[in-house]
């Protein structure tokens, strides 16, 4: 009897061509940081006619936590292969640490955005094994932000932030397994996610100047519930 229950378990997930879930993500992401090649110079500005920062002596950015919640769906291939798609919503500030020659100039300039992701990726899964399979995973993505924090022209030049891209797409691969309980089955999962091209927008500002590119680096922790 239970031998014949056991396929089913999952809430019948894996019975199914066609199946929908959710997802509760951890998220850390930070920047990968490319300088112009005159970086340390002091910002001049136009505006009042003399520099308004002294040099800089170094320019990096941290990992900084957030969360995500999302929806699934996915299709079956094979026993072995299926697609899906998990739009979610991301909250994740990012941050860009500054450093002066006069250290009462250093300063932290946080990006403050909510993201819609919407990720296509394809899934290999290993041989189920009673309540239990391995899976990779792998995709691409495109993101939107949906609020970014005030960036307005007529701001202070020190007050401003650094802007970013509001879309752009990013390539991603991950590890998880499926576990299956008697009415669900959970998925933990972690992946990385790395941009393509240049997200940063040049604006004629410090913080911006010194920057030639930048590119954002993801690390997502998701359970995930079928």
């Amino acid at each position: 009897m239970l031998l014949a229950q056991a396929p089913a378990w999952g809430g019948g997930a894996d019975q199914t061509d066609l199946a929908f879930g959710f997802s509760f993500t951890y998220v850390t992401s930070g920047y990968h940081i490319v300088k112009q090649p005159n970086w340390r110079s002091p910002y001049f500005d136009p505006g009042v006619g003399h520099n308004i920062t002294d040099s800089l002596t170094g320019i990096s950015s941290k990992p900084t936590a957030g969360f995500a919640i999302g929806f699934i769906a996915r299709y079956r291939i094979t026993d072995h292969i299926e697609v899906r798609g998990t739009p979610s919503l991301i909250f994740a500030d990012r941050s860009l640490y500054y450093t002066y020659d006069t250290p009462s100039e250093n300063v932290v300039k946080s990006i403050q955005t909510t993201t819609v992701d919407f990720p296509l990726e394809v899934k290999l899964k290993s041989d189920r094994i009673q309540d239990f399979r391995m899976y990779i995973m792998g995709g691409i993505k495109y993101s939107e932000a949906i609020g970014r924090g005030n960036n307005q022209p007529t701001l202070d030049p020190l007050q401003m932030t650094v802007k970013n891209a509001t879309g752009f797409g990013s390539y991603e691969a991950g590890i998880g397994c499926d576990i299956y309980f008697e009415f669900f089955k959970l998925s933990p999962e972690i992946k990385i996610s790395n941009s393509l091209g240049n997200i940063l927008v040049q604006q004629p500002q410090p913080y911006s100047a010194p920057l030639s590119k930048l590119g954002l680096h993801t690390i997502m922790f998701s359970l995930i519930f079928e």
